[in-house]
């Protein structure tokens, strides 16, 4: 046969460096204290024939038991109690501190890595075994049954414990993950309903000034009457130039309106700054506005994100502070319009306002960023909350 069937199997030294490598040190620990004491102690611990050599067997033994206690933490259990009673067959009494800790570790290990039922089973019926005096082969009297009965179920009820915290742990950590990944799933969404927002509103800002500048070419074409055809021409391919703009604007740009979206005309812009601190106060909110510098057009795209920014942030204040006092600065300095609004801290909850407060500092970010100006949200250290935004001013901005 040209092919053979082949499985790929781990090497048995690479399934013993799978095992933790305190299992390792544990088991060999246990190995070599057993040895020491086989040639120490040995003798003091029963009548049996050839005690070192049974005592280096039981050390190896239970060494290797303890190796693989995480990967079957019951067959590790029912081996242990195999070889206690294997070593009291051999007429060796009581039970050194080596043997006893291991039998501590396999209990703990039953109730930490196994379900409690499961666990909890074989480990109490460990713990009967013991207290029968089946391992000792004699009866037990009753303070050493209450004394291994003690012993060897809290080292069980430590491992469920134990197993208990892990997975609430676990679980809290997994809570957390999904929180998480809720936030930014809202946080991407948020991102994403504002963009298209602002889309809306670009749509109507910019359809309605290439319509105003369509017919304003139609206007002078019609002027110029028939005596200069050539002006005539170039104003007619500008009045085609910009229906064909308008028309292409509303297929890309026309599916983001809502249906409850008003469209066809451009959004408010500073100008209307006065309308919505009325709208504000009516609902509680002690709003001032400060301008400085000489107030300027701005391009329509511009001017409705600074507004729809203001209107935010002081949304934002009702939401979040209440009734209290919040200021406005409006300030136009050389190339950048900068825009700051602050709040003095929590007061009295404020009726609703009735305005679309959009996506709160993503909405504003991401305004500022479509214009390339810079913004910051924080804290105030006398309490409340400041927004600055700064927006640059220039024959390239969006419309």
């Amino acid at each position: 046969m040209s092919g053979h069937l082949r499985i790929h199997e781990t090497p048995p030294a690479g399934r013993f460096r799978e095992i933790p490598r305190v299992d390792r040190l544990l088991a060999l620990a246990v190995v070599v204290v057993g040895v020491l004491e086989a040639f120490t102690t040995a003798t003091a611990y029963g009548a049996a024939q050839n005690p070192q050599l049974w005592w280096v067997a039981q050390a190896v033994l239970t060494g290797g038991i303890l190796l693989w206690r995480r990967r079957a933490p019951v067959l590790t259990l029912v081996l242990m109690v195999i070889a206690q009673y294997l070593w009291h067959r051999q007429g060796n009494e009581g039970c050194p501190v080596w043997q006893l800790a291991s039998l501590l570790v396999v209990f703990h290990t039953a109730g930490a890595e196994r379900p409690w039922k499961v666990g909890g089973a074989w480990a109490w019926a460990a713990i009967a075994v013991f207290d029968s005096g089946a391992i000792d082969h004699r009866p037990l009297p009753l303070e050493e049954v209450i004394f291994l009965t003690v012993m060897f179920g809290a080292a069980w009820g430590t491992g469920v414990a134990l197993r208990a915290h892990a997975t609430r742990g676990l679980a809290l950590a997994e809570r957390n993950a999904r929180l998480e990944a809720e936030r930014e799933r809202r946080a991407r969404e948020a991102v994403a309903a504002e963009r298209a927002r602002i889309a809306r509103e670009l749509h109507d800002t910019i359809s309605h000034s290439v319509s105003v500048m369509v017919l304003q070419a139609g206007g002078v074409r019609r002027l110029l009457g028939e005596e200069r055809p050539r002006e005539r021409d170039i104003l007619l391919d500008v009045e085609k130039a910009g229906r064909q703009a308008v028309q292409e604007l509303r297929v890309m740009l026309g599916a983001l309106r809502a249906e409850d979206a008003p469209g066809g005309e451009p959004g408010p812009g500073l100008a209307r700054l006065d309308d919505l601190v009325a709208r504000l106060r009516a609902v509680g909110l002690d709003v001032s506005v400060t301008v400085e510098g000489e107030p300027r057009e701005l391009p329509p795209g511009l001017d409705l994100s600074a507004y729809r920014i203001v209107q935010e942030g002081l949304t934002n204040v009702v939401k979040h502070a209440g009734r209290t006092r919040a200021r406005v600065r409006l300030a136009y300095a050389g190339d950048e319009v900068r825009l700051e609004i602050e709040n003095e801290g929590a007061g009295e909850p404020a009726a609703d306002t009735g305005l679309d407060g959009g996506h709160g500092l993503a909405g504003m970010r991401e305004r500022v960023a479509l214009f390339g100006g810079t913004f910051s949200a924080a804290p105030r250290e006398q309490g409340g909350f400041s927004v600055l935004a700064r927006l640059p001013i220039s024959e390239g901005a969006p419309a």
